[in-house]
């Protein structure tokens, strides 16, 4: 099950959010060799227009289970201030060649109006 977290954005400037993924017994997650992948939109049955998608890469050394999700300041600018869900997946093939998808973090994202565009 994902974990929850709300986040709030101002619209028009750069965002980085940094995720720290861990094991059961709390140690760091190798992210080796996996893929995260993150989007928000409005609502979670908006169509795909409504849909901004996070650069998400993980974070050197894979090991320290470390991710990062960001938006340029142009993303954000394009965002109308209001509320947002979003999630993050993170993918990996397995040992049988088959793609695991896990979704580990959720939530909303609160975009707060600029005044200086």
């Amino acid at each position: 099950m994902a974990s929850y977290e709300e986040f709030t954005i101002d619209q028009g400037a750069d965002a980085a959010i940094e995720i720290h993924l861990v094991n059961a017994n709390g140690s760091a997650k190798n992210l080796t060799d996996h893929t995260i992948a993150a989007k928000m939109k409005r609502t979670f049955n908006s169509d795909s227009d409504d849909t901004t998608t996070f650069n998400a890469i993980v974070s050197a050394p894979a090991t320290d289970g470390v991710a990062v999700l960001s938006l340029t300041n142009t993303q954000t600018d394009a965002l109308k201030p209001g509320r947002y869900v979003y999630d993050v997946e993170m993918s990996y093939v397995d040992s049988d060649e088959n793609t695991i998808i896990e979704r580990v973090l959720e939530g909303k994202i609160l975009v707060t109006a600029s005044v200086t565009r």
